[in-house]
């Protein structure tokens, strides 16, 4: 290897590629490894991907080879897409995918490193989180029932459990268990662009979890699966039998935007502050915290996969008992007459 050579063979290395991958464009690698990822993703996910890549990603980058497709290169992509006006939560997904489909280059043995690990995409946008009070929960489960809303039940489970709306449409009969007072999250619902939907694992191990159900809650659900009995005998020969818990009058999955569109009239009618259905999930984690009950089960009970992420989203609604503290170490320590405690004395 002459010099030359050799300073360019240390260059593509420090770079973090190899020659290996110099004349593979970032688009062949790319609906390559869009085939490759398939099977082991959602198909939700796998849309995501495609429609990603496709539109997003193989536009601006598709003809860049991989030896050449360097940090500062990407780091430009998501400055442009900031600028054109993507929002940080869209760039980020860009991110991720690059990241994620890089690493398989590394695997490949295409590249050394993987370029995304050295940028710096934006943060997405984080929701403000709205909390209702125990007051407003009842306003608003009265309004539900008064309007005669189909979701009622519904509602009332999610402000008791704090499941995601994905896991509630994908709940059945079969995940209650009567006896125990259990409710068992063993799948959610997930829609397709463009129309179908599939049930899905849960969204990680954590989350399929065994929840402790109240007994007046099991009496709202009692009752509503009379509800959803009638709903069958009303359907006929048109019902689809899929065993859901909440299911539309035909017995298929309720649809987001209709569920949607239920809450929000709650909400108007009500006249209760706006919140996102997801708040529901925050109300419940805040109840919770706030009348004492352990970060440790509140976890468990939202199908967090550690107690720290449980803290870093609500650490901020736990009640502070600062004073609480000082006043019990202060006890504990403050000295008390010898004729209240055993003294020994050290060996003569």
């Amino acid at each position: 290897m002459g010099a030359g050579q050799l300073k360019e063979t240390i260059i593509q290395v420090d770079q973090g590629f190899t020659f290996e991958g110099s004349d593979t464009l970032l688009k062949d690698f790319l609906e390559d490894w869009l085939i490759s990822v398939q099977s082991s993703r959602s198909k939700t996910t796998t849309a995501l991907y495609i429609r990603t890549v496709n539109i997003e990603i193989i536009p601006i980058l598709g003809k860049t080879k991989l030896n050449d497709l360097n940090p500062g290169i990407i780091q430009r992509f998501y400055d442009y897409q900031i600028k054109i006006g993507k929002s940080g939560h869209a760039v980020h997904t860009m991110h991720k995918i690059l990241k994620v489909s890089l690493q398989h280059a590394v695997k490949l043995g295409m590249i050394i490193r993987n370029p995304c690990k050295v940028t710096t995409p934006p943060r997405p946008e984080k929701h403000e989180m709205k909390i209702y009070d125990e007051n407003q929960i009842q306003i608003f489960l009265n309004t539900a029932l008064s309007i005669k809303d189909q979701y009622y039940p519904l509602y009332y489970l999610a402000f008791h459990t704090g499941m995601r709306q994905s896991e509630l449409i994908g709940l059945k009969w079969e995940d209650i268990d009567w006896e125990r007072n259990t409710l068992q999250v063993r799948r959610q619902l997930l829609r397709h662009k463009g129309g179908g939907y599939e049930f899905s694992k849960p969204k990680s191990r954590s989350s399929n979890r065994k929840i402790l159900i109240g007994l007046r809650t099991m009496d709202v659900l009692k009752n509503h699966q009379e509800t959803v009995i009638q709903k069958r005998k009303n359907a006929k020969e048109n019902w689809t039998e899929l065993d859901l818990i909440f299911p539309t009058k035909v017995g298929t999955p309720i649809v987001s935007s209709n569920l949607r569109r239920g809450f929000r009239k709650v909400l108007n009618v009500s006249r209760l502050p706006k919140i996102r259905f997801h708040d529901l999930r925050h109300t419940a984690a805040s109840m919770m915290l706030n009348y004492g009950i352990s970060v440790l089960a509140v976890s468990r009970r939202l199908g967090h996969s550690k107690p720290s992420i449980t803290l870093d989203v609500y650490g901020h609604l736990i009640p502070s008992k600062e004073e609480e503290a000082a006043t019990l170490m202060d006890d504990l320590l403050t000295p008390i007459k010898a004729e209240n405690c055993t003294i020994f004395a050290p060996n003569q």
